[in-house]
């Protein structure tokens, strides 16, 4: 499968998208916990070392999910023509994009900004809007077994057992 064939997966503009909302969310989270302090009144209710806490474990959290997801996914240089379910593929169905969300979120937990948490609703509708360009794609190149796929595998949420 070619390169062209790759580029037809993915939502026009993705990695634009994609490259563009981080930088604006770090923007908008600096400027909002570090100079302006607009909407980070709740910090003073959490102490700062459970925010930390949090905020590490969820980083954590979506370096490992974006770690077996690039496992599951990146075998060769070209995307499968087969459908690929195993892995942490058989628990989520996007755990590159769960992971790039709790990245959001722990950053979230670090400053408690509410202009940030607005935010992340926008991010997550977006995501939410490039997963279902994807999974349209996904049920045109994979039919039956997609569909089955994805009525056994969430979309969000892992499922643990």
């Amino acid at each position: 499968m070619g390169s062209n064939n790759h580029k037809k997966r993915e939502t026009k503009h993705s990695h634009l998208i994609q490259g563009t909302l981080p930088i604006i969310y770090v923007i908008i989270w600096i400027l909002d916990t570090q100079i302006f302090s607009f909407s980070n009144i709740l910090d003073s209710f959490i102490p700062f070392i459970a925010r930390l806490v949090i905020f590490i474990i969820l980083l954590s959290l979506a370096l490992v999910l974006m770690k077996l997801s690039l496992d599951a996914l990146f075998e060769g240089m070209e995307p499968s023509d087969t459908l690929i379910v195993k892995g942490i593929l058989d628990r989520v169905r996007n755990p590159m994009y769960l992971g790039i969300l709790l990245i959001y979120v722990s950053f979230i937990f670090l400053s408690i900004s509410l202009i940030c948490v607005a935010l992340f609703i926008v991010v997550v509708l977006i995501y939410n809007k490039i997963v279902n360009f994807e999974e349209n794609i996904l049920e045109e190149l994979f039919g039956d077994d997609y569909l089955t796929y994805k009525r056994r595998v969430r979309k969000w949420i892992p499922k643990l057992f």
